[in-house]
């Protein structure tokens, strides 16, 4: 059976309905216009492990459909290929294409963004000097590019490289989305777990500046009366 025969099979228009009010998908809202068959995610990841060497433009197939699952369904595939990638040339091909993909609109909710930037990503680590791509994105007009910046930095965190988390969430300080706020206080709080002392002294310079969901996010590994401190900060 095809990628998107096996998708179709398990379609669930209960759980899709449920899907479409939790992803934000009515008019004027983040995910608007968005369809979802109703597949979990476990069953996504399933299908997708069984077609990890579906070349690109099947995968293409996938990442430009108009439902949710096929696009969550190709994108997974791309993170598993990038796994078992060994030639940098490779890497390069499968990062390239992504962002082919995620230029183009199809990257286009926090999930899909979630799942694959902190994998692929990981080819930026590799480059001498990520930070053109890294500020245009958080520079962008769409939201899921500004998410994909600061996303893209947990691959650096991981690395142990946390420069480029702290300069893009210095970019986003005042970006005006609540999914940026949410996901760049994830990343400051994953940078603080590997060095305490500069996600406080990031805090220490903007935490009057930073949302307040920004500043729960990022300190949400503290103390309960180091919280209540940081959060007196806040507007």
């Amino acid at each position: 059976m095809t990628v998107a025969g096996e998708l179709k099979a398990l379609a669930n228009p209960r759980r899709a309905f449920e899907l479409q009010r939790f992803f934000k998908t009515a008019k004027g809202q983040y995910g608007e216009g968005d369809i979802f068959l109703g597949l979990t995610v476990p069953e996504v990841r399933k299908i997708a492990a069984r077609h990890k060497k579906l070349p690109f433009n099947e995968i293409e197939k996938l990442t430009t459909s108009k439902f949710h699952e096929f696009r969550l369904c190709g994108l997974v595939i791309l993170t598993l290929q990038y796994k078992a990638g060994k030639e940098r040339s490779e890497l390069k091909r499968i990062f390239n294409f992504y962002m082919k993909q995620a230029k183009a609109g199809y990257v286009n909710n926090w999930d899909l963004v979630d799942v694959t930037a902190p994998i692929i990503g990981a080819y930026l680590v590799g480059e001498n000097n990520p930070y053109p791509l890294l500020e245009k994105l958080a520079r962008s007009k769409s939201l899921w590019e500004r998410r994909l910046a600061i996303i893209f930095t947990f691959a650096f965190i991981r690395a142990g490289e946390l420069d480029p988390t702290i300069e893009i969430s210095q970019r986003l300080l005042k970006d005006e989305h609540d999914l940026i706020h949410k996901a760049v206080g994830w990343m400051l709080r994953e940078a603080g777990k590997k060095d305490g002392l500069l996600l406080r002294t990031f805090l220490t310079a903007n935490a009057s500046q930073m949302p307040r969901t920004m500043l729960r996010y990022s300190i949400e590994k503290f103390s309960e009366s180091e919280r209540k401190k940081w959060l007196n900060y806040s507007n």
